[in-house]
């Protein structure tokens, strides 16, 4: 028996989204898949498209377009909303990623921690609503368009500086309860101006990683946040964080979120295992060893074996390398393809 497609991209993500069944897992990029390459072919390098909706939408597009993903996501950083913030900024150039500098935080305590006037329409923020609502319109009824908006741990780092923040979860998690409360309304102001831009789900990122907190940290300072916010922003969110996060995959898979993007540190089977069908996993293609550095085969490997634990949809672990080789990420679709047939035939 041939496998045979038989949804579109968008069909085939709106259903995995939704927990709906699908033809096959899609090909997704919650993070980022833009690459130097990328930026070259459709003359849209860092720090511009990070800057201008027109440049956005035409990079995210390539995901589709260029290397045959299912879904395109503009929101290539994770400091638009800090930006917008007044936090010190480092664009940088093509080649690198643009950063918050977090040794000069803006803000001290939760008495500081307010929207400023005309934050979503700063022009950082613009850039995403904006990028949407021309994808939308360009490509919207051919590839699930993601947004992104930063959970409060993630603001907490840029705002108060990572070592102040992770202090104060120490000395003072009253406190830091208060910042989280506050800052989650940023979280979801932005997040409503996607979804009112066409966004058909959103990566929430929290970096609340396995490399700086324990998982009863999750549980102790997010979990609640992260159900509030599976209730309030009414499309499919997918929750990322980075590192080893099997401890906190069970609390995570209670969040009532749709998906939870994980890293390559984790297993595939132990992460099915850890989750428990409760939520849906993406990832977790290895990105500085695998997609920037090794060839085609290897992600052949990496694909397989998400495949065969069931993982729902495929994808690169995080934002990936700028120099990551296009035949790399054009392998992470061919080889879902490869996996389908193969079992296809052995059925």
């Amino acid at each position: 028996m041939v496998f045979t497609e038989t949804m579109t991209p968008r069909e085939r993500t709106l259903a995995a989204l939704n927990r709906q069944p699908v033809d096959r897992p899609p090909v997704a990029n919650p993070t980022n898949v833009a690459t130097v390459e990328l930026m070259d072919l459709v003359d849209a390098p860092f720090p511009d498209a990070c800057r201008d909706p027109e440049l956005a939408a035409r990079l995210a597009a390539t995901g589709y377009t260029e290397l045959g993903f299912d879904a395109v996501a503009p929101y290539f950083t994770i400091i638009q909303e800090s930006s917008a913030l007044g936090c010190d900024m480092q664009w940088e150039e093509k080649d690198n990623w643009p950063t918050v500098r977090m040794y000069r935080p803006i803000w001290k305590d939760s008495r500081d921690v307010h929207v400023p006037s005309g934050f979503l329409e700063h022009p950082d923020n613009i850039t995403i609503t904006k990028s949407i609502e021309i994808l939308k319109q360009e490509i919207g009824d051919e590839a699930a368009i993601i947004g992104k908006t930063m959970g409060p741990w993630t603001l907490a780092y840029h705002v108060f500086g990572v070592e102040n923040f992770l202090l104060m979860t120490i000395d003072d998690p009253e406190e830091t309860m208060r910042c989280l409360h506050k800052l989650k309304e940023l979280s979801v102001l932005f997040g409503e101006a996607q979804i009112n831009a066409g966004a058909d789900a959103l990566t929430f990122p929290d970096h609340a990683t396995g490399d700086l907190v324990s998982g009863e940290y999750y549980r102790r300072f997010l979990q609640d946040i992260h159900m509030e916010m599976a209730e309030r922003l009414d499309i499919p969110l997918i929750l990322h964080i980075c590192g080893n996060t099997l401890d906190r995959m069970p609390y995570i898979a209670d969040t009532g979120m749709e998906y939870f993007h994980f890293d390559s540190k984790n297993d595939p089977q132990a992460a099915m295992d850890a989750v428990g069908g409760k939520i849906g996993l993406v990832g977790n293609i290895n990105n500085p060893t695998t997609l920037y550095a090794r060839g085609p085969s290897e992600v052949r490997d990496e694909v397989f074996a998400c495949m065969d634990a069931g993982v729902q949809m495929i994808a690169p672990e995080c934002a990936i390398p700028l120099a990551t080789k296009l035949e790399n990420l054009m392998a992470i679709p061919q080889s879902v393809r490869e996996w389908c047939e193969t079992n296809s035939d052995e059925s």
